[in-house]
């Protein structure tokens, strides 16, 4: 049995951006705490093995998908939203509000390694580089 709290979590970055805390890892799947800081775009991806599922806790943002058989959308992430982002969707996120968008993730199976993402282009430019103010990360 495991437990940790959002403060204690190790710290850490995905490869599309993100500021990410690990929450808890087990044999089926794993938890992280994202944070995008305001006017972050993450790169796009679509990732080789596992599935998400989001459940965005604040801020506000978007979410762009694009289905293996080719259809897209865009959804808006507001607190409460839950997505998912299954094997071979092609997605990005950015964050469109004064502060941060911040959403649990849930990858199933466990998320592997950065290399898991493979990039692809998306609607948005990237701006990974965007630096959060006080102690988001």
């Amino acid at each position: 049995m495991k437990t940790t709290t959002v403060e204690t979590a190790e710290r850490g970055r995905s490869p599309l951006g993100a500021y990410i805390r690990f929450l808890v890892d087990g044999p089926h799947g794993n938890m992280i705490h994202s944070t995008v800081p305001p006017g972050m775009v993450g790169r796009a991806c679509r990732f080789r093995t596992i599935d998400e599922y989001w459940f965005v806790l604040s801020g506000g943002g978007e979410i762009w998908r694009r289905a293996a058989d080719g259809r897209e959308s865009i959804t808006r992430l507001i607190p409460g939203v839950c997505v998912d982002v299954p094997l071979g969707t092609a997605f990005q996120y950015r964050c469109t509000g004064d502060g941060p968008l911040v959403f649990t993730c849930t990858a199933m199976p466990p998320w592997p390694g950065d290399d898991e993402a493979l990039l692809v282009d998306g609607p948005w430019t990237p701006s990974v580089d965007v630096e959060p103010p006080g102690s988001l990360t």
